[in-house]
């Protein structure tokens, strides 16, 4: 089913309505659907390389929209919809997830969980869900998934807009180990901000 809806994906990224498209699909894809944007972010961009910054920011736009529909699903409707959603990726255990945050470091742990989760293929509509059931801080929330999810596609974008299809090579084949590196860059510098905040406000 998900290679079927992948191969569509691509066929989308020649359509007219292709941006309005890509704006969806950034959408409903931060909590529910299984295929990425970047599936027509890189032929959309390599077809139009001179609009590389536009496309990717629709494309985070449409994410960062999703990721709060996430969470709201995930405040207010997890039994009813959040769990179906979980169930459609074979996760029957979400209570790990609530546990996570309740630990010692909790919130640490859920901001790195969701930078990686913005930044890499990790699912990442199963922690905007799960960040809606917990009631993470919706502030935290908003800015980690703007800035992880727009650092993806702006770097994806440009790298393609401006080095075209051998880049797109490149970045089929490393993408998961490219994403999991700048992550841990993020996830470092986030950190660090995090605790100049609590040194700052202390």
């Amino acid at each position: 089913m998900f290679k079927e809806l992948y191969q569509k994906s691509i066929k989308l990224a020649g359509h007219r309505s292709s941006k309005s498209i890509l704006g969806f699909i950034s959408f409903i894809e931060s909590f529910i659907f299984p295929i990425p944007p970047d599936v027509l972010i890189i032929p959309m961009t390599i077809a139009k390389r001179n609009e590389w910054f536009r496309i990717a920011f629709i494309a985070s736009i449409g994410s960062v929209l999703g990721a709060c529909l996430g969470y709201f699903i995930g405040y207010v409707f997890f039994n009813e919809v959040g769990v179906k959603i979980f169930e459609l990726y074979g996760v029957d255990n979400t209570s790990f997830l609530k546990d996570k945050l309740s630990s010692e470091g909790g919130v640490i742990a859920w901001m790195t969980l969701l930078a990686i989760a913005g930044f890499t293929p990790v699912p990442f509509k199963l922690l905007t869900i799960t960040s809606g059931f917990v009631h993470f801080n919706l502030i935290y929330f908003i800015i980690i998934s703007a800035v992880t999810r727009g650092s993806r596609f702006f770097i994806i974008a440009f790298l393609i807009g401006n080095f075209g299809p051998t880049m797109k090579k490149i970045i089929e084949k490393k993408l998961l180990p490219f994403s999991i590196l700048i992550g841990i860059l993020l996830i470092i510098i986030g950190y660090m901000v995090y605790n100049f905040l609590l040194d700052f406000t202390s």
